[in-house]
C-alpha cells in the first residue's frame, strides 16, 4: 500500500491535533486563560507600606547609584544620578510623600520611571519582585489620612499581606512633585 504524500500544511494540521490530544495541552492551556486574567506588578515596600505597581510604568529597578546633591532642591530631592550617560533626578518617595526620610539601607533600591521629559528613579526601602493578583483579591479602597492615599488606586489581599496598587502615573503628574527647587 502506498502512502499519500502530504502538503506541508496537511503535516502542520496532523501536529496540531496530536498536540491537542495530549493530556498536559488541557492543563496548560487553563493556566494561559488564568494567567490572562491576573493583573501584574512590580511590589516594593516604602516604611510599613507594601506597594505595588504596574509592569507597565516601571522603567528598571536599580542599587542606589551615586547621587550628587542639587543646591536649593526639597529635601525629598536627592539630587541627580548618571545612569547610563543620562542625568536622572532621584526622588525619595517616602520623604515626598510623608516628609519623613527613607533610611538606606542594602535593600534599598531605585525604581526608574517614566515622565514627560525622560526617567525620574524613587528610592525605596526595598523591591520584594513580581506579583500577581485576580479580581478575587481585590478589597474595598480604605481612605488613610496620609499622603499615599491619593496614589492608591486599588488594595488587593495575598494570604496574610495588603497590597496596594500605586499609581506612578498619579504621582508624576502632580504638581508639587515637579517642584522640587
Amino acid at each position: 500500500m502506498i502512502n499519500p504524500v502530504k502538503s506541508p500544511f496537511e503535516i502542520l494540521v496532523d501536529y496540531e491535533r496530536g498536540s491537542q490530544a495530549h493530556p498536559d495541552a488541557q492543563a496548560i492551556a487553563a493556566q494561559a486563560a488564568v494567567a490572562a486574567n491576573l493583573w501584574r506588578g512590580v511590589g516594593f515596600r516604602v516604611g510599613d507600606r507594601k506597594l505595588v505597581s504596574s509592569l507597565t510604568e516601571i522603567v528598571e529597578i536599580l542599587s542606589l547609584p551615586e547621587v550628587t546633591r542639587v543646591p536649593g532642591a526639597c529635601d525629598w530631592m536627592l539630587g541627580v544620578a548618571s545612569v547610563r550617560g543620562n542625568l536622572i533626578p532621584l526622588v525619595d518617595l517616602k520623604g515626598f510623600v510623608t516628609g519623613e526620610a527613607t533610611h538606606v539601607s542594602d535593600t534599598s533600591r531605585v525604581i526608574l520611571v517614566r515622565q514627560s521629559g525622560g526617567s525620574v528613579g524613587l528610592l525605596v526601602d526595598e523591591v520584594v519582585g513580581q506579583r500577581n493578583f485576580s479580581a478575587e483579591q481585590r478589597t474595598p479602597a480604605m481612605r488613610d489620612q496620609d499622603g499615599f492615599t491619593r496614589y492608591i488606586v486599588e488594595r488587593y489581599s495575598l494570604g496574610d499581606t495588603r497590597w496596594e496598587q500605586f499609581s506612578m502615573a498619579a504621582l508624576v503628574r502632580a504638581g508639587e512633585f515637579s517642584q522640587a527647587a
